[in-house]
């Protein structure tokens, strides 16, 4: 019987996002790939180390223990890397006992096409190329940027946060306000207070972190309280009043209980982030994930008619 990914929280994942590919990306840039085989095989036994999407993709595999005979959580390699030079890469998940044991190797070309058969939820990657084609094919995926801050503490605790407008929902509110101004935009989400937002690339996501959430729940009341949930969720939002209505009816629609809430009306993010701490950030913005990705690990989603005018960029070989 196959193996059925449709009830499962699955992620696609770039070793770029997983591990520390910088030497390895400099050999590929500056001498070439044939220079970069013959690196990557004289260092095939030498671990990578860890990225910036590490501790978030640590913990949230710890969380199949909840369902070791069924496990929730699925992470699937995409890579850009043929069968050879990513073998390196396998070994490293094995050294650091990850529990990912499937790959596809793609030898150069875009992964995004694999994402719908894989029933995937989120795609991580730190080449801007792979993601902004995922996003372009409508699917849901965000850039890992670079940050200096990785949390490999032995802390349990899974904290993720979103933005909303542009990352949850669709950029349909933040149109409204780039085109016409904040009056506009605070009308409009009065008249639809309780009209749900329409879905964005990481509602998806949402719902089977809820789920997961959910197992944990129950896993809690079997135990009499002696397991403790790790996962908690926050929403960090330059929405403030009047605007928070809609948030809220939109999670109730989905069926969603976030843990925590910041409607911030505009002062600065990685203020209260700093305070989170999360092991993982999504936003739209690159003008808000510039202040904080130097502290905690920041995913940009480039959606929407904010992204339009960036630069498509590219960071070698995966």
């Amino acid at each position: 019987m196959p193996y059925d990914l449709s009830e499962r929280l699955v992620i696609g994942l770039a070793s770029s996002a997983l591990f520390d590919l910088a030497e390895s990306d400099r050999v590929f840039r500056e001498q070439g790939e044939a220079a970069y085989r013959v690196y990557q095989r004289d260092n095939e036994d030498v671990p990578l180390g860890t990225g910036v999407a590490f501790p978030f993709i640590k913990r949230l595999l710890s969380l199949n223990e909840l369902s070791p005979e069924n496990p929730p959580i699925e992470v699937v390699l995409l890579s850009r890397n043929d069968p050879e030079t990513g073998l390196r890469v396998m070994k490293s998940i094995e050294h650091h006992e990850l529990g990912i044991t499937r790959a596809i190797f793609l030898q150069g070309r875009y992964p995004h096409r694999f994402i719908p058969a894989l029933n995937i939820s989120l795609f991580l990657s730190a080449n801007r190329q792979d993601v902004d084609q995922a996003i372009l094919a409508g699917h849901p995926a965000g850039q890992v940027l670079s940050s200096g801050d990785l949390d490999l503490t032995d802390e349990e605790e899974l904290r993720i946060a979103f933005d909303f407008d542009g990352v949850l929902v669709t950029d349909e509110s933040e149109t409204i306000y780039q085109e016409q101004g904040i009056e506009a935009f605070r009308e409009y989400e009065r008249a639809n207070a309780q009209v749900p937002a329409e879905s964005g690339l990481l509602a998806t996501f949402l719902r089977k972190l809820a789920h997961i959430q959910a197992l944990e729940k129950l896993r809690e009341e079997e135990t009499l309280g002696a397991y403790r949930p790790r996962v908690r969720v926050s929403i960090v939002t330059a929405r403030n009043a009047p605007a928070h209505e809609r948030v809220i009816h939109t999670m109730r629609s989905w069926g969603v209980t976030v843990n925590e809430a910041y409607f911030l009306g505009g002062i600065a993010k990685e203020h209260v982030l700093g305070i989170i701490e999360p092991h993982i950030f999504f936003d739209d913005q690159a003008s808000h994930l510039s202040a904080t990705s130097d502290r905690l690990p920041s995913v940009h989603v480039p959606f929407g008619q904010l992204n339009q005018s960036v630069g498509r960029g590219d960071l070698g070989q995966d």
